[in-house]
């Protein structure tokens, strides 16, 4: 039987799917085994290592369980995760203690100032920058609070990192991966040298850290162990891919800065490659792209669509209720009661900054609601929510288009959100340009299968093996009214809300903390 297909492990936020697609990207076959977390205190997010690992075998077995003849025709295996998430290991790979997720709001209470760089960056302004910074840093939570885990920690870990070495027994991860609080840097993509300042705010070594693997090379091969755990075959390659915002871009058929994708993911992205070392916002880096020494632009949104799941969990149970009476989705009834409400949703605006960022916006940012009036209900406060989110990656969009000195027509979205026609359509009349949304909705995962097509030499180049596996699906054109509509609200409101707004957030953020 012809090995002719590629098997995909995309382990996001809030579930791991195992895919598999042929060489033509077309998907063939998947499941999905949906995640949960631990919140020990308000404000954690932790999950215990093992448990994506078990639910990664879950999700492969019950592949195989569903079609049982295609563990023979896979060629090759790719993995793109959830970013951000940290695991501590000992020599012999074990956990030593919960993972630490990428939405873990703990934060260092004790900072330290670094000799030297401190006064360069209090010159230049980027004092309180680098002090956020250091605040979220995961391994100096640990080594500060829990020193006795640090002093035992062998290998500091991405969750990719975990997962590759459960697949293959080695302590690799891909380039494309790097995206966290460690000291990578992001424009030579490799490990900082032992001079660079990002050393000085972790207690990271070079030795804890993975080796680093250019995606499309191959990182191992499924152990007997694995192998048995799995039901993967043992001794197939496992190919460097990347996150899953990088592997999604490329899903979305991106592969230069003449389209921009936007991911519709519990944290929204604006994402565009580019071959040249560029920063949309000023200390921010461009992430690794899957494409070989390309960057990628990222304007984040960081509670994007977790919207959604916050909306739902809040205001939604009936509409829960009366889904299981349907047999539908708790978005399906939502949608349904927010068309006949206008654009604009009756001057109810949402400025989706739930989470604050590190520059813009900045760690004051909180998120706001405004123009509430008495016949505003909580279907005007859904709509409200997808418009903000759209007005948000318009904004991301346009800051990387001047970065760029461009506009950018192709306009391309990826993520669960995406399956939501009315957020596309708002999105469409946002930005005022066609939509383009690609035929297999698993973009994440058909980037990985790509890069691992492209690895395997199926096709001569990275540019051939997007042309054959990419798939165009429908394009959503912007209604010009409703563009009208949004265009006055962005320009004359939306865009001034956080300016206003900026100095109230910081003294509630003095008053509070």
């Amino acid at each position: 039987m012809n090995q002719n297909l590629i098997l995909t492990i995309d382990c996001g936020t809030q579930s791991i799917r195992a895919i598999v697609f042929d060489i033509k990207g077309n998907l063939i076959e998947k499941t999905k085994v949906p995640l949960e977390y631990e919140h020990p205190y308000p404000g954690w997010g932790e999950q215990k290592p093992e448990y994506f690992w078990e639910k990664l075998c879950e999700a492969t077995k019950d592949l195989w369980d569903k079609n049982p003849t295609l563990r023979d025709r896979i060629l090759v295996i790719s993995l793109t995760t959830q970013r951000g998430t940290v695991v501590n290991v000992d020599r012999k790979g074990h956990s030593l203690r919960p993972a630490i997720t990428w939405f873990d709001q703990r934060q260092v209470e004790k900072i330290k100032p670094i000799p030297y760089w401190d006064w360069i960056f209090r010159f230049i302004g980027m004092k309180s920058t680098i002090e956020f910074f250091q605040k979220q840093i995961e391994a100096g939570w640990i080594y500060q609070n829990q020193p006795e885990i640090w002093n035992q920690t062998y290998k500091y870990l991405l969750l990719s990192g975990y997962l590759t070495y459960k697949l293959t027994g080695k302590f690799v991860d891909s380039i494309a991966s790097q995206v966290g609080y460690i000291p990578f840097d992001y424009k030579k993509q490799k490990w900082a040298s032992k001079y660079d300042w990002k050393w000085k705010l972790v207690p990271i070594t070079l030795e804890q850290l993975p080796d680093l693997i250019e995606p499309g090379k191959i990182m191992g091969t499924i152990t007997k162990q694995t192998a048995q755990e799995t039901g993967i075959p043992e001794g197939l390659p496992v190919v460097a891919a990347g996150a899953d915002k990088a592997c999604e871009t490329l899903g979305c058929g991106v592969v230069d800065d003449s389209s921009i994708h936007l991911s519709f993911g519990t944290t929204a992205t604006v994402n565009v490659i580019t071959p040249k070392y560029k920063e949309a916002i000023p200390l921010i880096p461009p992430y690794p792209s899957v494409i070989p020494k390309h960057y990628t632009m990222e304007i984040q949104i960081f509670r994007g669509f977790w919207l959604i799941t916050w909306f739902k969990n809040q205001f939604a149970n009936s509409e829960e209720m009366e889904a299981k009476q349907r047999d539908c989705s708790v978005e399906e009834i939502l949608e349904q009661r927010i068309q006949q409400i206008p654009p604009g949703s009756l001057g109810l605006i949402l400025q989706p900054y739930w989470s604050p960022g590190i520059r813009i916006p900045g760690p004051e940012a909180k998120g706001a609601i405004i123009g509430f009036s008495d016949w505003h209900n909580k279907y005007h406060l859904y709509r409200a929510i997808l418009e903000g989110i759209a007005y948000s990656l318009r904004e991301g969009t346009e800051r990387i288009e001047k970065k760029l000195k461009k506009k950018i027509q192709r306009v391309c979205v990826g993520g669960g959100g995406s399956n939501s026609q009315i957020a596309l359509q708002i999105t469409a009349n946002v930005f005022n340009r066609v939509i383009e949304k690609p035929k297999v909705s698993e973009a994440s995962g058909l980037g990985a299968a790509m890069i691992a097509t492209y690895g395997m030499g199926v096709y001569p180049n990275l540019q051939e093996t997007v042309r054959n596996m990419y798939q165009r699906g429908n394009l959503i054109y912007p209604d010009p009214k409703h563009h009208y509509m949004y265009n006055e609200i962005y320009h004359k409101v939306y865009s001034k809300i956080y300016k206003n707004l900026k100095p109230l957030y910081k003294e509630l953020r003095k008053i509070i903390s």
